[in-house]
C-alpha cells in the first residue's frame, strides 16, 4: 500500500499561521495601564512595572521568530509530507500554541521558579520536534532536493542547539535561577557560530562539486 501524503501548501499555510498568531497574541501579555495609573503622570514607573512583561515578549518573539525561520528552511527541502512529518509538525504547533500562555505564567510569577521552569520546558518542547523534523527530513529525502550532509548537519546543529539550552535552563531553574535565566543568551551565540562555520563549509562543498 503506498504511504499516505498531504498537501504540502496547506500545511506550510497553515504552520505559518499558527506562528504568527501565537506570536501576535504575546504582545497582549503587556497590560495597558488603566486611566488611574495614566493619571499619575509617571510615565516611567509605568513602564518599569511592566519590565517583566516586555522581556517575555522581546524573548518569546525572537525564539518563536528563530523557530519560525528553522521551519522555513527545513520544509523547503520537503518533496512531500507523511504521515510522520505531519505530526511532528503538529506536536511541534501544539508547544508554539501554548507559547502565550506559558509567557504570561512566567511574567506574573517572574520571581518563582515554577512559571519559568515551564516556560523553558515550553520552549524545550518546541526545540525537541524541530530536532526531530530535522533529522527526519533530510533522512527521508536522502539528497534528493538538495539537502547536502553539510546542510543536514548544520540543521541537526541547530536544532540541537535551541532544545539543549531551553532544557537545562528548565532544570536549572530550580537549582540556580539567576543563571537558569541568563542561559537563553547561549541560544544567540551558539546560532552565531554554527551559522559562522558551516557558511564556510558549505562554500568549500560548493567549490568541490
Amino acid at each position: 500500500m503506498e504511504k499516505e501524503t498531504f498537501d504540502k501548501s496547506r500545511v506550510i499555510s497553515f504552520s505559518d499561521a499558527v506562528f504568527s498568531i501565537a506570536m501576535t497574541l504575546l504582545v497582549l501579555e503587556v497590560v495597558i495601564p488603566s486611566y488611574k495609573e495614566l493619571q499619575t503622570g509617571n510615565t516611567l514607573v509605568i513602564l518599569q512595572n511592566r519590565i517583566p512583561s516586555f522581556i517575555g515578549l522581546v524573548v518569546s518573539f525572537m525564539v518563536t521568530a528563530l523557530y519560525w525561520i528553522a521551519h522555513m528552511r527545513i520544509f523547503k527541502f520537503t518533496s512531500t509530507i507523511d504521515s510522520k512529518i505531519l505530526w511532528y509538525n503538529i506536536l511541534l504547533l501544539f508547544f508554539i500554541v501554548l507559547l502565550p500562555f506559558s509567557t504570561a505564567f512566567y511574567v506574573k510569577g517572574f520571581g518563582y521558579k515554577g512559571p519559568f521552569a515551564f516556560y523553558c520546558f515550553n520552549l524545550a518542547g518546541i526545540g525537541f520536534f524541530n530536532y526531530l523534523l530535522n533529522i527526519y527530513i533530510p533522512k527521508k529525502e536522502k539528497g534528493l532536493t538538495g539537502i547536502t550532509p553539510t546542510l543536514a548537519k548544520y540543521f541537526k546543529l541547530r536544532a540541537i542547539n535551541a532544545f539543549s539550552v531551553w532544557a537545562i535552563a528548565g532544570f536549572l531553574a530550580f537549582y540556580t535561577p539567576m543563571i537558569a535565566r541568563l542561559l537563553f543568551i547561549l541560544l544567540f551565540i551558539f546560532e552565531f557560530l554554527l551559522t559562522k562555520y558551516f557558511k564556510k563549509q558549505l562554500i568549500k562543498e560548493a567549490s568541490i562539486e
